[in-house]
């Protein structure tokens, strides 16, 4: 059984190794295991509407989008919705499709003073298999965490 201490502390260590811009780098199964037991953990799913109509949505989640659609401009007030929903003392963990975006959100949320900032690998639908398909490698769904469709 993992320990909150434990996860953390892998998660830690592996942005360390990719020395990474924020504090740590969640699996789909250890940012949900935090969701459950560390009290204050923040799940923020940076998807657009689009996607998480279409493809699905965790609950709870905070929906700050980094990116709009259509056009996938980038959000300019990404930096100020996340201090309207989240504390910036929080640890918060940043999901989108396949981890880039919720990448780029953990350095934005980092440069903004969320020390505790941390990336969900391989996002909601994870990683491309070879057919071009997600969904069936890795991910949120994949490792069937709870999820509903709209």
């Amino acid at each position: 059984m993992p320990t909150l201490n434990n996860i953390l502390h892998t998660a830690q260590q592996r942005a360390q190794d990719a020395n990474l811009p924020y504090v740590g780098a969640l699996t789909p199964t250890e940012a949900y295991y935090l969701s459950q037991h560390a009290p204050g953990a923040i799940l923020v799913d940076v998807r657009s509407q689009a996607e998480r109509d279409l493809v699905g949505t965790i609950e709870p989640a905070t929906i700050v989008e980094w990116q709009t659609y259509p056009g996938w401009q980038a959000n300019p007030y990404f930096v100020a919705q996340l201090k309207a929903s989240v504390d910036p003392e929080a640890l918060v963990m940043f999901i989108c499709r396949s981890g880039n975006r919720s990448h780029q959100a953990a350095i934005s949320a980092q440069a903004a003073g969320y020390s505790e900032s941390y990336n969900i690998l391989e996002g909601f639908e994870g990683d491309k298999n070879n057919f071009g398909q997600r969904g069936l490698v890795n991910g949120w769904k994949f490792a069937g965490l709870p999820w509903h469709q709209k």
